[in-house]
């Protein structure tokens, strides 16, 4: 038996068998051959078994997923049938008598190249398709196993480098019970969705992926940070008796799930959850969600290979909208970017994504994109109470452009005999600057969410998927509370509201700063949201004031903590 460390990203704990999602090693030489017709024997067979793989899985896509998902491998069986790239494969082996491994990646690699240079998103789609299948047909050429998450059929935990916002958005929670990475931290994507599909994470372990064994017995300590791989009988008992406790803890938490939320002297606040989509909505209901605070759009982006229609995207949101029954649900238009990729779109590689053509700023250029985006909101509103959000508002001239837009599409819109509400147009507060004049974006937007996932990283210069600088990552550190209250002091000053949408606004060290900073709106991962009403319900909100008045006089992070945990530590 042996553990490793590493950063609890998703409270519980999981006891299952690993399942190691690891990109394979498709490396290959090229070989000459004697006998050309066995090769292309061995190329049909491979040709074969990828078909009827991809059969399995448009099947299962069909049922879990349905027929647009299905669609994209019924795309793939077509290339795979397809003589204009077949017939050259096996003409390669005939004449060149080189093995079929060569004769397929070079034969691919031309069509791809040719495809991604067309001006033309249909042709720049088939190269995606070539790409994926030939690394299947590849795979089966070298007896390497390609993983796929979404057939997944029994009980596990993955074990992963790390994983894509796209894959955790795969994952089916019926099988996948936790999962621990090599890399990422708190706020990285694929811990957020974890929190929102309610399954123990530990990230950032460093050596997941080499010291665990496919079918390895582990335990994912969410709550502590710990892997144990291939645990003693004795540690399992103790586990399994250590989950009890919280499940009985979250027993006592559920009993608030019909409760507003009030601090102890009868200080309103709404808590509302994140959501990436409409299939989260059961996890914000369960647990007493007062309204979506962030509708993460982008991920009905991923995981496909072409943009969803208006009509795709006017079903999403309606059905959140009515799924939350009145409540308020703020959703923030695409925010793709940093470590959230569209290959489809064959956006340039950058020095830095993250500082980069990113969410407004791509939105603003790639206008096709947003106003489709904005057309279907706008169509939602009539079923629920919906503002919308722009991410990454750097300038004032940003957010007068996107509301600009939005409102010429609502025009367009009521004179096509389309009912449309007033909604509200917030911004989201992550960059400094932002921060620093909100007092002017007060005059003009309806409300402020705080991204501080962002925030702390550009304030501190430190990227939080980053573990070498992870020290940085200090969202009680004074600089970041002050930055904070700026936001919420002008807010008030203009009559808005003022809400937080990062991942601080669970956290319960930082819950009793913003209850005394003014926080109108805490908007978390749903499985947060008991705790941290239960955990409101015992502070004094002139108490909490006097204690982040205190802690924005401190120097450091330090200092800022020994004084909260003074104060709440009962």
């Amino acid at each position: 038996m042996s553990f490793l460390h590493g950063i609890a990203a998703s409270s519980g704990i999981a006891i299952a068998k690993a399942y190691r999602l690891i990109e394979p090693n498709l490396a290959f030489e090229k070989r000459s051959i004697d006998d050309a017709s066995e090769e292309i024997a061995r190329f049909q067979t491979a040709l074969s078994k990828s078909k009827s793989e991809l059969e399995a899985i448009r099947d299962k896509a069909r049922v879990d997923l349905g027929e647009d998902k299905a669609a994209i491998f019924e795309a793939h069986l077509l290339v795979l049938s397809d003589p204009e790239l077949i017939t050259p494969i096996e003409d390669r082996i005939k004449t060149d008598k080189v093995n079929a491994e060569l004769a397929l990646k070079e034969t691919a690699d031309m069509f791809i190249s040719m495809f991604e240079s067309m001006d033309n998103e249909y042709m720049k789609e088939r190269a995606a398709d070539i790409r994926d299948v030939t690394k299947r047909v590849l795979s089966h050429l070298l007896g390497v196993h390609i993983v796929n998450p979404s057939m997944i059929s029994e009980e596990v935990i993955i074990v992963a480098e790390d994983l894509t916002p796209s894959d955790t958005a795969q994952l089916n929670r019926q099988f996948v019970k936790g999962f621990t990475t090599d890399i990422g931290g708190r706020t990285s994507h694929s811990a957020i969705m974890a929190r929102s599909m309610e399954i123990p994470a530990v990230v950032g372990t460093k050596t997941a992926t080499e010291d665990i064994n496919n079918g390895d017995l582990i335990i994912v300590d969410g709550l502590n940070g710990q892997v144990h791989i291939n645990p003693t009988p004795e540690v399992v008992e103790k586990y399994r008796a250590e989950n009890a406790a919280f499940e009985a803890q979250k027993a006592e938490w559920a009993k608030l799930v019909h409760e507003k939320t009030h601090s102890a002297d009868g200080h309103h606040v709404e808590l509302a959850a994140n959501i990436g989509t409409p299939k989260d909505l059961e996890g914000v209901i369960n647990n007493g969600g007062e309204g979506v605070g962030l509708y993460r759009t982008e991920f009905l982006y991923m995981g496909r290979d072409q943009l969803p229609t208006e009509e795709e995207q006017f079903e999403s949101y309606k059905a959140v909208l009515e799924g939350m029954n009145g409540k308020p649900v703020v959703v923030r238009t695409l925010d793709i970017g940093g470590d959230k990729e569209l290959p489809y779109l064959n956006l340039p590689k950058e020095m830095n994504p993250f500082l980069g053509f990113r969410a407004i700023r791509l939105c603003l250029e790639e206008q096709d994109m947003f106003r489709t985006q904005l057309r279907a909101l706008l169509r939602a509103s009539s079923y629920g109470n919906l503002k919308i959000m722009f991410p990454m508002i750097a300038t004032l001239d940003e957010f007068r452009q996107g509301k600009a837009i939005l409102e010429e599409e609502k025009q367009k819109l009521i004179s096509e005999g389309i009912t449309v509400t007033d909604i509200e147009i917030g911004i989201m507060v992550e960059i400094p600057s932002t921060a620093v004049l909100a007092d002017q974006f007060a005059k003009e937007v309806d409300f402020f969410s705080i991204g501080t996932n962002d925030l702390i990283q550009y304030t501190m210069a430190a990227d939080r998927m980053n573990e070498r600088v992870s020290y940085l990552y200090q969202p009680y550190n004074p600089a970041i509370l002050r930055l904070v209250k700026m936001v919420i002091d002008a807010a008030h000053k203009e009559g808005k509201w003022a809400g937080m949408c990062g991942e601080m606004a669970g956290d319960e060290l930082a819950i009793p700063l913003l209850l005394g900073l003014g926080l109108d709106e805490f908007s978390m991962s749903a499985t947060s949201i008991l705790k941290a009403r239960s955990l409101i319900r015992d502070l004094n909100k002139s108490d909490m004031e006097q204690l982040a008045n205190k802690a924005l006089q401190m120097s450091n992070m330090e200092e800022v903590v020994t004084l909260v945990k003074s104060v709440t530590t009962k």
